[in-house]
């Protein structure tokens, strides 16, 4: 699943007439970045969420015959609902374990690797990361499963579970999940970082660390300047 649906406000005025998903970055949309590189590692069936001018990532869409991929598109015209509730609003097209990116994501994150990595340990979720710098981190304890969110900013911090040795990355907006993941979540407006947190008391959410691998977030404007 592609996660378009946003607002980008961190990319105005770019996104004033335009959604972030077709905003282009050398001469390609961010979609299309997106899932070119979803091809290349054999996903052949794509669920995208919209909201943000629809129409204009529907019509691009279909301007280029969808890419000779299957695509479903999970419409949020109604209401946006942010990365929880738009996974939970799309829940009847998945029955395996899927990948969710983010559509303003360019990594060369080996997915293959990803998926693997998610098979062998079968969690309920997989969430790729890095050891870089970050406002918000995610904290794994010494079985690598997830425990904590901090804010390194305020100090604020939402705990999971007590885990008195623990690991801080930066979440890289793509990550590998099983559908049991639907019976923590609900129709609403929320983050899947708090069901992730919520599902962490009982289940495992283990990290993939990439560091090293490129990784750039197009949702902010200084991204462009090369």
């Amino acid at each position: 699943m592609i996660f378009a649906a946003g607002l980008g406000t961190r990319l105005r005025p770019l996104t004033n007439n335009l959604p972030k998903a077709l905003v282009p970055y050398k001469g390609k949309p961010l979609l299309q970045i997106v899932i070119e590189n979803l091809k290349i590692y054999g996903f052949d069936t794509l669920i995208i969420n919209v909201h943000h001018f629809a129409d204009k990532i529907i019509e691009f869409l279909e301007k280029n015959d969808y890419f000779n991929t299957k695509i479903i598109i999970s419409d949020e015209r109604n209401k946006l609902m942010d990365t929880g509730g738009g996974l939970y609003f799309a829940r009847k097209y998945f029955d395996d374990d899927f990948l969710i990116h983010n559509v303003d994501i360019i990594s060369d994150i080996n997915l293959k690797k990803l998926a693997d990595f998610h098979k062998k340990y079968s969690p309920l979720a997989t969430l790729a990361v890095q050891d870089r710098e970050s406002n918000k981190k995610l904290y794994f304890d010494t079985r690598n499963n997830l425990c904590k969110w901090k804010n390194e900013v305020t100090g604020e911090e939402k705990i999971a579970r007590n885990c008195d040795k623990s690991v801080g990355f930066a979440f890289s907006g793509i990550h590998f999940v099983s559908p049991r993941i639907f019976k923590y979540m609900s129709e609403g407006v929320y983050s899947i970082i708090d069901t992730y947190l919520k599902a962490a008391e009982n289940e495992e959410i283990k990290y993939f660390d990439h560091t090293g691998d490129s990784w750039r977030d197009m949702g902010k404007p200084e991204s462009f300047s090369d």
